[in-house]
Protein backbone atom coordinates (compact mmCIF):
# COMPACT_ATOMS: atom_id res chain seq x y z
CA UNK A 1 0.00 0.00 0.00
CA UNK A 2 1.15 3.53 -0.80
CA UNK A 3 -0.28 6.08 1.62
CA UNK A 4 0.90 9.07 -0.44
CA UNK A 5 -1.03 10.80 -3.22
CA UNK A 6 0.48 10.92 -6.65
CA UNK A 7 0.59 14.45 -8.15
CA UNK A 8 -2.58 13.63 -10.10
CA UNK A 9 -4.35 12.33 -7.01
CA UNK A 10 -3.27 15.37 -5.02
CA UNK A 11 -4.70 17.67 -7.68
CA UNK A 12 -7.98 15.76 -7.64
CA UNK A 13 -8.12 15.96 -3.83
CA UNK A 14 -7.68 19.74 -4.06
CA UNK A 15 -10.47 19.90 -6.63
CA UNK A 16 -12.85 18.01 -4.33
CA UNK A 17 -11.96 20.22 -1.36
CA UNK A 18 -12.53 23.39 -3.36
CA UNK A 19 -15.87 22.06 -4.57
CA UNK A 20 -16.97 21.31 -1.01
CA UNK A 21 -15.93 24.79 0.16
CA UNK A 22 -17.76 26.62 -2.60
CA UNK A 23 -20.71 24.46 -3.62
CA UNK A 24 -22.14 22.73 -0.56
CA UNK A 25 -25.31 24.48 0.71
CA UNK A 26 -25.02 25.59 4.33
CA UNK A 27 -27.72 23.12 5.36
CA UNK A 28 -25.45 20.20 4.48
CA UNK A 29 -22.31 21.49 6.18
CA UNK A 30 -23.26 20.16 9.60
CA UNK A 31 -22.72 16.47 10.55
CA UNK A 32 -25.40 14.27 9.07
CA UNK A 33 -26.00 10.53 9.10
CA UNK A 34 -25.46 9.25 5.55
CA UNK A 35 -27.60 6.56 3.62
CA UNK A 36 -25.40 3.62 4.67
CA UNK A 37 -25.31 4.99 8.43
CA UNK A 38 -21.60 5.80 8.44
CA UNK A 39 -21.76 8.70 10.87
CA UNK A 40 -21.44 6.41 13.84
CA UNK A 41 -24.87 6.71 15.41
CA UNK A 42 -27.90 8.89 15.63
CA UNK A 43 -29.65 10.62 12.76
CA UNK A 44 -32.30 9.26 10.44
CA UNK A 45 -31.84 5.55 9.95
CA UNK A 46 -30.25 4.90 6.58
CA UNK A 47 -32.20 7.77 5.04
CA UNK A 48 -30.05 10.63 3.84
CA UNK A 49 -30.78 14.21 4.84
CA UNK A 50 -31.15 15.02 1.15
CA UNK A 51 -33.76 12.32 0.58
CA UNK A 52 -35.85 13.69 3.43
CA UNK A 53 -35.31 17.32 2.44
CA UNK A 54 -36.58 16.88 -1.11
CA UNK A 55 -40.04 16.12 0.32
CA UNK A 56 -39.93 18.82 3.01
CA UNK A 57 -42.87 21.21 3.43
CA UNK A 58 -40.36 24.08 3.75
CA UNK A 59 -39.60 25.59 0.30
CA UNK A 60 -36.13 26.73 1.43
CA UNK A 61 -35.20 23.19 2.47
CA UNK A 62 -36.50 21.75 -0.79
CA UNK A 63 -34.46 24.35 -2.69
CA UNK A 64 -31.31 23.43 -0.73
CA UNK A 65 -31.83 19.80 -1.73
CA UNK A 66 -32.31 20.86 -5.36
CA UNK A 67 -29.20 23.07 -5.31
CA UNK A 68 -27.04 20.30 -3.85
CA UNK A 69 -28.22 17.76 -6.42
CA UNK A 70 -27.60 20.24 -9.24
CA UNK A 71 -24.10 21.07 -7.97
CA UNK A 72 -23.13 17.41 -7.85
CA UNK A 73 -24.73 16.70 -11.22
CA UNK A 74 -22.67 19.46 -12.83
CA UNK A 75 -19.51 17.49 -11.98
CA UNK A 76 -20.95 14.03 -12.64
CA UNK A 77 -20.56 13.39 -8.91
CA UNK A 78 -24.10 12.28 -8.13
CA UNK A 79 -22.84 8.85 -9.18
CA UNK A 80 -19.08 9.39 -9.42
CA UNK A 81 -18.33 5.70 -9.81
CA UNK A 82 -20.74 5.06 -12.71
CA UNK A 83 -19.23 4.88 -16.20
CA UNK A 84 -19.34 8.15 -18.12
CA UNK A 85 -21.59 6.68 -20.80
CA UNK A 86 -24.31 6.34 -18.18
CA UNK A 87 -23.91 9.81 -16.71
CA UNK A 88 -21.35 9.13 -13.99
CA UNK A 89 -17.88 10.59 -13.64
CA UNK A 90 -16.10 7.31 -14.36
CA UNK A 91 -13.71 7.83 -11.45
CA UNK A 92 -10.99 5.29 -10.83
CA UNK A 93 -11.23 3.33 -7.55
CA UNK A 94 -8.56 5.57 -5.96
CA UNK A 95 -10.27 8.77 -7.13
CA UNK A 96 -13.55 7.49 -5.69
CA UNK A 97 -11.69 6.71 -2.44
CA UNK A 98 -10.32 10.27 -2.29
CA UNK A 99 -13.74 11.72 -3.10
CA UNK A 100 -15.43 9.71 -0.34
CA UNK A 101 -12.68 10.60 2.13
CA UNK A 102 -12.98 14.34 1.57
CA UNK A 103 -16.77 14.28 1.68
CA UNK A 104 -16.64 12.38 4.97
CA UNK A 105 -14.04 14.77 6.41
CA UNK A 106 -16.37 17.66 5.64
CA UNK A 107 -19.35 15.81 7.13
CA UNK A 108 -21.19 16.01 3.80
CA UNK A 109 -23.29 13.25 2.27
CA UNK A 110 -24.17 12.78 -1.37
CA UNK A 111 -27.56 12.45 -3.03
CA UNK A 112 -29.40 9.66 -4.78
CA UNK A 113 -29.52 7.04 -2.04
CA UNK A 114 -30.34 3.50 -3.14
CA UNK A 115 -30.94 4.69 -6.68
CA UNK A 116 -27.24 5.52 -7.02
CA UNK A 117 -25.68 2.82 -4.88
CA UNK A 118 -27.88 -0.16 -5.79
CA UNK A 119 -30.42 0.28 -8.56
CA UNK A 120 -28.10 2.13 -10.93
CA UNK A 121 -25.35 -0.52 -10.93
CA UNK A 122 -28.02 -3.21 -11.34
CA UNK A 123 -29.52 -1.54 -14.40
CA UNK A 124 -26.10 -0.88 -15.89
CA UNK A 125 -25.40 -4.62 -15.83
CA UNK A 126 -28.81 -6.26 -16.24
CA UNK A 127 -31.24 -3.61 -17.48
CA UNK A 128 -32.47 -3.04 -21.02
CA UNK A 129 -31.56 0.11 -22.94
CA UNK A 130 -35.13 1.30 -22.44
CA UNK A 131 -34.91 0.79 -18.67
CA UNK A 132 -31.56 2.53 -18.43
CA UNK A 133 -32.78 5.42 -20.56
CA UNK A 134 -35.94 5.80 -18.48
CA UNK A 135 -34.57 5.52 -14.95
CA UNK A 136 -30.86 6.41 -14.81
CA UNK A 137 -31.28 10.09 -15.84
CA UNK A 138 -33.97 10.56 -13.18
CA UNK A 139 -31.66 9.14 -10.52
CA UNK A 140 -28.82 11.41 -11.62
CA UNK A 141 -31.00 14.53 -11.68
CA UNK A 142 -32.40 13.84 -8.22
CA UNK A 143 -35.89 13.71 -9.71
CA UNK A 144 -36.63 10.23 -8.35
CA UNK A 145 -35.61 8.63 -5.05
CA UNK A 146 -35.66 4.86 -4.57
CA UNK A 147 -36.14 2.42 -1.70
CA UNK A 148 -34.95 -1.19 -1.53
CA UNK A 149 -37.57 -3.88 -0.92
CA UNK A 150 -35.56 -6.91 0.16
CA UNK A 151 -36.06 -7.85 3.84
CA UNK A 152 -39.22 -9.59 5.00
CA UNK A 153 -40.59 -10.41 8.48
CA UNK A 154 -40.45 -14.18 7.99
CA UNK A 155 -37.10 -14.34 6.18
CA UNK A 156 -34.75 -12.92 8.83
CA UNK A 157 -31.16 -13.04 7.63
CA UNK A 158 -32.12 -15.64 5.01
CA UNK A 159 -33.26 -13.30 2.25
CA UNK A 160 -33.78 -16.19 -0.18
CA UNK A 161 -36.66 -17.38 2.04
CA UNK A 162 -38.76 -14.37 0.98
CA UNK A 163 -42.47 -15.04 0.37
CA UNK A 164 -43.81 -11.88 -1.32
CA UNK A 165 -45.58 -13.28 -4.40
CA UNK A 166 -45.80 -11.85 -7.91
CA UNK A 167 -48.19 -13.83 -10.11
CA UNK A 168 -48.11 -13.24 -13.86
CA UNK A 169 -51.38 -11.97 -15.31
CA UNK A 170 -50.88 -11.14 -18.97
CA UNK A 171 -48.57 -8.13 -19.24
CA UNK A 172 -48.59 -7.50 -15.49
CA UNK A 173 -47.52 -9.08 -12.23
CA UNK A 174 -49.95 -9.04 -9.31
CA UNK A 175 -47.87 -8.52 -6.17
CA UNK A 176 -48.96 -9.54 -2.66
CA UNK A 177 -46.85 -9.59 0.48
CA UNK A 178 -44.85 -7.47 2.89
CA UNK A 179 -41.40 -5.94 3.14
CA UNK A 180 -39.85 -4.66 6.36
CA UNK A 181 -36.97 -2.41 7.49
CA UNK A 182 -37.43 -0.54 4.20
CA UNK A 183 -35.25 2.54 4.66
CA UNK A 184 -36.70 5.74 3.26
CA UNK A 185 -39.83 4.15 1.80
CA UNK A 186 -41.92 6.98 3.24
CA UNK A 187 -40.12 9.52 1.04
CA UNK A 188 -39.31 7.27 -1.94
CA UNK A 189 -40.97 7.60 -5.36
CA UNK A 190 -40.13 4.06 -6.52
CA UNK A 191 -39.04 0.81 -4.90
CA UNK A 192 -37.06 -2.08 -6.37
CA UNK A 193 -38.01 -5.41 -4.85
CA UNK A 194 -37.24 -9.10 -4.95
CA UNK A 195 -40.44 -11.12 -5.30
CA UNK A 196 -41.21 -14.82 -5.72
CA UNK A 197 -42.56 -15.65 -9.16
CA UNK A 198 -42.23 -19.46 -8.92
CA UNK A 199 -43.18 -20.78 -5.46
CA UNK A 200 -42.26 -24.35 -6.42
CA UNK A 201 -38.65 -23.62 -7.37
CA UNK A 202 -35.70 -23.95 -4.94
CA UNK A 203 -35.55 -20.88 -2.74
CA UNK A 204 -32.65 -19.15 -4.52
CA UNK A 205 -34.50 -19.62 -7.79
CA UNK A 206 -38.02 -18.60 -8.66
CA UNK A 207 -37.27 -15.00 -7.59
CA UNK A 208 -37.62 -11.97 -9.87
CA UNK A 209 -36.46 -8.35 -9.60
CA UNK A 210 -39.18 -5.72 -10.09
CA UNK A 211 -39.16 -1.91 -10.20
CA UNK A 212 -42.41 -0.60 -8.70
CA UNK A 213 -43.89 2.90 -8.68
CA UNK A 214 -44.85 3.73 -5.07
CA UNK A 215 -48.05 5.40 -6.36
CA UNK A 216 -49.29 2.02 -7.59
CA UNK A 217 -52.72 1.21 -6.08
CA UNK A 218 -52.43 -1.50 -3.43
CA UNK A 219 -49.19 -0.26 -1.85
CA UNK A 220 -49.23 0.97 1.75
CA UNK A 221 -46.31 2.25 3.83
CA UNK A 222 -46.29 2.11 7.62
CA UNK A 223 -43.44 3.84 9.52
CA UNK A 224 -41.45 1.87 12.09
CA UNK A 225 -40.12 3.83 15.07
CA UNK A 226 -36.88 2.31 16.32
CA UNK A 227 -35.45 2.27 19.84
CA UNK A 228 -33.87 5.69 19.22
CA UNK A 229 -37.30 7.14 18.30
CA UNK A 230 -36.21 7.57 14.69
CA UNK A 231 -38.53 7.16 11.71
CA UNK A 232 -36.30 5.98 8.88
CA UNK A 233 -37.48 2.36 8.67
CA UNK A 234 -40.84 1.28 7.28
CA UNK A 235 -43.07 -1.66 6.53
CA UNK A 236 -44.35 -1.84 2.95
CA UNK A 237 -47.49 -3.83 2.15
CA UNK A 238 -48.52 -5.02 -1.30
CA UNK A 239 -52.16 -6.00 -1.86
CA UNK A 240 -52.94 -6.92 -5.46
CA UNK A 241 -50.51 -4.26 -6.68
CA UNK A 242 -50.22 -4.56 -10.46
CA UNK A 243 -46.76 -4.03 -11.95
CA UNK A 244 -46.02 -4.02 -15.71
CA UNK A 245 -43.86 -6.93 -16.86
CA UNK A 246 -41.63 -4.38 -18.59
CA UNK A 247 -40.53 -3.27 -15.10
CA UNK A 248 -38.84 -6.60 -14.48
CA UNK A 249 -35.05 -6.39 -14.57
CA UNK A 250 -33.38 -9.46 -16.01
CA UNK A 251 -35.00 -12.81 -16.65
CA UNK A 252 -38.03 -14.09 -14.79
CA UNK A 253 -37.04 -16.36 -11.89
CA UNK A 254 -33.41 -15.17 -12.10
CA UNK A 255 -33.86 -12.15 -9.89
CA UNK A 256 -31.67 -13.47 -7.07
CA UNK A 257 -28.62 -13.10 -9.27
CA UNK A 258 -29.78 -9.69 -10.48
CA UNK A 259 -30.44 -8.50 -6.93
CA UNK A 260 -27.03 -9.59 -5.73
CA UNK A 261 -25.29 -7.40 -8.31
CA UNK A 262 -22.71 -5.10 -6.73
CA UNK A 263 -20.23 -3.41 -8.98
CA UNK A 264 -16.98 -3.26 -7.07
CA UNK A 265 -16.26 0.37 -7.88
CA UNK A 266 -15.27 1.28 -4.35
CA UNK A 267 -16.18 -0.76 -1.29
CA UNK A 268 -13.60 0.46 1.20
CA UNK A 269 -15.97 2.21 3.66
CA UNK A 270 -13.44 5.02 4.08
CA UNK A 271 -16.33 7.31 5.02
CA UNK A 272 -16.97 5.10 8.05
CA UNK A 273 -13.37 5.38 9.19
CA UNK A 274 -13.22 9.14 8.73
CA UNK A 275 -16.63 9.73 10.32
CA UNK A 276 -15.67 7.65 13.36
CA UNK A 277 -12.58 9.81 13.87
CA UNK A 278 -14.67 12.99 13.50
CA UNK A 279 -17.14 11.74 16.11
CA UNK A 280 -14.28 10.90 18.48
CA UNK A 281 -12.65 14.31 17.98
CA UNK A 282 -16.00 15.98 18.71
CA UNK A 283 -16.36 13.91 21.88
CA UNK A 284 -12.93 14.91 23.19
CA UNK A 285 -13.44 18.60 22.39
CA UNK A 286 -16.75 18.59 24.24
CA UNK A 287 -15.23 16.77 27.21
CA UNK A 288 -12.60 19.50 27.67
CA UNK A 289 -15.36 22.05 28.11
CA UNK A 290 -17.45 19.96 30.51
CA UNK A 291 -16.59 20.02 34.23
CA UNK A 292 -17.58 16.43 35.02
CA UNK A 293 -16.18 14.98 31.80
CA UNK A 294 -12.87 16.79 32.35
CA UNK A 295 -12.50 15.10 35.71
CA UNK A 296 -13.47 11.73 34.30
CA UNK A 297 -10.93 12.13 31.49
CA UNK A 298 -8.25 12.28 34.19
CA UNK A 299 -9.22 8.75 35.19
CA UNK A 300 -6.55 6.45 33.68
CA UNK A 301 -9.14 3.81 32.77
CA UNK A 302 -11.28 6.29 30.85
CA UNK A 303 -8.26 7.94 29.26
CA UNK A 304 -7.03 4.52 28.09
CA UNK A 305 -10.41 3.77 26.53
CA UNK A 306 -10.30 7.01 24.54
CA UNK A 307 -6.76 6.24 23.39
CA UNK A 308 -7.83 2.75 22.31
CA UNK A 309 -10.69 4.22 20.27
CA UNK A 310 -8.25 6.53 18.44
CA UNK A 311 -6.03 3.56 17.63
CA UNK A 312 -9.04 1.65 16.32
CA UNK A 313 -10.01 4.47 13.96
CA UNK A 314 -6.49 4.33 12.55
CA UNK A 315 -6.78 0.55 12.16
CA UNK A 316 -10.10 1.03 10.38
CA UNK A 317 -8.53 3.57 8.05
CA UNK A 318 -5.89 1.03 7.10
CA UNK A 319 -8.48 -1.69 6.53
CA UNK A 320 -10.12 0.73 4.09
CA UNK A 321 -6.81 1.54 2.45
CA UNK A 322 -6.04 -2.15 2.04
CA UNK A 323 -9.32 -2.74 0.23
CA UNK A 324 -8.91 0.21 -2.12
CA UNK A 325 -5.32 -0.81 -2.83
CA UNK A 326 -6.61 -4.22 -3.92
CA UNK A 327 -9.22 -2.67 -6.16
CA UNK A 328 -6.64 -0.36 -7.70
CA UNK A 329 -4.78 -3.53 -8.75
CA UNK A 330 -8.00 -4.94 -10.29
CA UNK A 331 -8.45 -7.38 -7.41
CA UNK A 332 -11.91 -7.98 -5.93
CA UNK A 333 -12.06 -7.85 -2.11
CA UNK A 334 -14.06 -10.66 -0.58
CA UNK A 335 -13.46 -11.69 3.02
CA UNK A 336 -11.39 -8.50 3.40
CA UNK A 337 -14.62 -6.47 3.11
CA UNK A 338 -16.24 -8.67 5.77
CA UNK A 339 -13.31 -8.07 8.12
CA UNK A 340 -13.69 -4.34 7.59
CA UNK A 341 -17.45 -4.44 8.15
CA UNK A 342 -17.23 -6.40 11.41
CA UNK A 343 -14.47 -4.18 12.76
CA UNK A 344 -16.19 -0.95 11.72
CA UNK A 345 -19.61 -1.77 13.19
CA UNK A 346 -18.20 -2.97 16.50
CA UNK A 347 -15.82 0.01 16.65
CA UNK A 348 -18.80 2.36 16.31
CA UNK A 349 -20.44 0.66 19.26
CA UNK A 350 -17.27 0.91 21.35
CA UNK A 351 -16.91 4.63 20.55
CA UNK A 352 -20.49 5.22 21.66
CA UNK A 353 -19.91 3.23 24.84
CA UNK A 354 -16.73 5.19 25.58
CA UNK A 355 -18.74 8.41 25.19
CA UNK A 356 -21.03 7.31 28.01
CA UNK A 357 -17.98 6.62 30.19
CA UNK A 358 -16.62 10.11 29.53
CA UNK A 359 -19.83 11.95 30.43
CA UNK A 360 -21.13 9.50 33.04
CA UNK A 361 -24.71 10.10 34.15
CA UNK A 362 -24.94 13.14 31.88
CA UNK A 363 -25.11 10.62 29.01
CA UNK A 364 -28.65 9.79 30.11
CA UNK A 365 -29.99 13.12 28.82
CA UNK A 366 -31.86 12.58 25.56
CA UNK A 367 -33.08 16.07 24.69
CA UNK A 368 -30.28 18.03 23.06
CA UNK A 369 -31.97 21.32 23.89
CA UNK A 370 -31.60 20.89 27.64
CA UNK A 371 -28.90 22.99 29.28
CA UNK A 372 -27.35 19.99 31.03
CA UNK A 373 -27.13 17.83 27.89
CA UNK A 374 -23.56 17.36 26.57
CA UNK A 375 -22.71 17.34 22.85
CA UNK A 376 -26.35 18.03 21.84
CA UNK A 377 -27.25 14.54 23.15
CA UNK A 378 -25.02 12.94 20.51
CA UNK A 379 -23.58 10.55 23.10
CA UNK A 380 -26.91 9.12 24.21
CA UNK A 381 -28.28 9.00 20.64
CA UNK A 382 -25.14 7.24 19.40
CA UNK A 383 -25.24 4.70 22.21
CA UNK A 384 -28.75 3.67 21.17
CA UNK A 385 -28.29 4.23 17.44
CA UNK A 386 -25.22 2.00 17.08
CA UNK A 387 -27.03 -1.07 18.43
CA UNK A 388 -28.12 -1.82 14.86
CA UNK A 389 -24.60 -1.59 13.44
CA UNK A 390 -23.84 -5.28 13.95
CA UNK A 391 -27.18 -6.27 12.39
CA UNK A 392 -27.62 -4.08 9.31
CA UNK A 393 -25.94 -4.81 5.95
CA UNK A 394 -25.18 -8.39 6.98
CA UNK A 395 -24.98 -9.40 10.63
CA UNK A 396 -21.64 -9.89 12.32
CA UNK A 397 -22.41 -13.62 12.53
CA UNK A 398 -22.78 -13.83 8.75
CA UNK A 399 -19.61 -11.78 8.22
CA UNK A 400 -17.66 -14.07 10.55
CA UNK A 401 -18.88 -17.10 8.62
CA UNK A 402 -17.53 -15.51 5.43
CA UNK A 403 -14.21 -14.75 7.10
CA UNK A 404 -13.97 -18.32 8.42
CA UNK A 405 -14.86 -20.13 5.20
CA UNK A 406 -13.51 -17.83 2.48
CA UNK A 407 -10.68 -16.18 4.37
CA UNK A 408 -9.38 -18.91 6.65
CA UNK A 409 -10.54 -21.89 4.60
CA UNK A 410 -12.35 -23.50 7.54
CA UNK A 411 -14.98 -26.16 6.78
CA UNK A 412 -18.66 -25.28 6.88
CA UNK A 413 -20.53 -26.45 9.97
Amino acid sequence: MDWNDTPEQGAFRDEVRKFIQTQVPSRYRRPQADEDGDEGGGGQVATSAWQLDRKSEDPAIRQAARDWADALASKGWVAPNWPKEYGGAGLSPMEQFIYNMEMARAGVSGVGGSGVSRLGPTLIVHGTEEQRGEHLPKVLSGQIAWAQGYSEPSAGSDLAALTTRAMRDGDEYVVNGQKIWTSGAHVADWIFALVRTDPDAPKHRGISFLMIDMKTPGIAVRPLVNMAWERGFNEVFFEDARVPVENRVGEENRGWYVGMTLLDFERSNISGAVSARRNLDRLVRAAHGHEVATRRMDNPAVKLQVADRYIETEVMFNFSFRIISMQSRDQIPNHEASVSKVFSSEMDQRIANTGTKVFGLYSNFWDGAQAWTPVDAAVSHSYIGTVMRTIGQGTSEIQRNIIATRGLGLPRG
